[in-house]
Formats: structure tokens, sequence, C-alpha cells
């Protein structure tokens, strides 16, 4: 009884697809730790741009709540508000969530300013 050629092929595709699963779940982890960092920037530079809008026109104390209310505690947010001159400046610092949690790929800041106003009483 003779076999035709394709019967020794069988299961070579699942066999290749096994293979590269875990190279496929590696890429997607890499690509996803890459948005974590891209988000992160715009998370920051916008944090910083509201406190710093906010302290503008409130003061000290409204910058950290402003610069704080879209921001999660997993970014672990730290906030340094003053004002110079006419300018008023927020910086926010936020530390780069990791999938794997032994790792650190250290902190991101963004700095945003407003021209300084107060509310007339």
């Amino acid at each position: 009884m003779r076999r035709w050629r394709g019967e020794r092929d069988r299961g070579q595709v699942a066999l290749e697809f096994v293979g590269t699963v875990p190279l496929i779940l590696l890429l997607v982890a890499a690509v996803w730790e890459c948005v974590l960092i891209g988000y992160a920037f715009s998370l920051a530079g916008n944090a910083a741009d509201e406190g710093a809008r906010a302290g503008a026109v409130h003061g000290d104390g409204a910058c950290a709540t402003a610069a704080a209310r879209h921001i999660g505690d997993a970014w672990g947010m730290s906030s340094v508000c003053v004002g110079s001159g006419d300018v008023y400046k927020a910086t926010v610092t936020l530390k780069i969530p990791v999938l794997y949690p032994g790792l650190n790929f250290g902190e991101i800041t963004g700095t945003g300013g407003a021209a300084m106003e107060r509310e007339a009483k």
C-alpha cells in the first residue's frame, strides 16, 4: 500500500503554530508596554496643563487636585506646583506600570504652565 505524500505532513501547521505562539505573545506584550509608555506621556502632559491652569486661578491646593483628577493610583503620581513670576508652573511625574512586577522602566515627567490669574472677590 502506497501512502501519498500529504499524510507525512499531517499536523505540521499545528506544530508550527504552537511554536510561534510564545513569540506572538511576547510581541503583544512589548507592543502593550509601548502603548503604556505613550499613554503615560500623554497623561503626564495633560495633568500638568490642568494643574497649571487651576493653580493659576485658585492657588497651590487646586493645582494638585486638578492634576490628580484624571490619574489613577496605578500611575504613582506626584506633582509639584509653583508660581514663578507671572507664570504658574506644574510638574507631574508618573511611574510607568509594567506587566511584570519586578521590572522598573522609570518615570515620565510632564510640565505645564499658565499665566497667573486670580479670581476677583
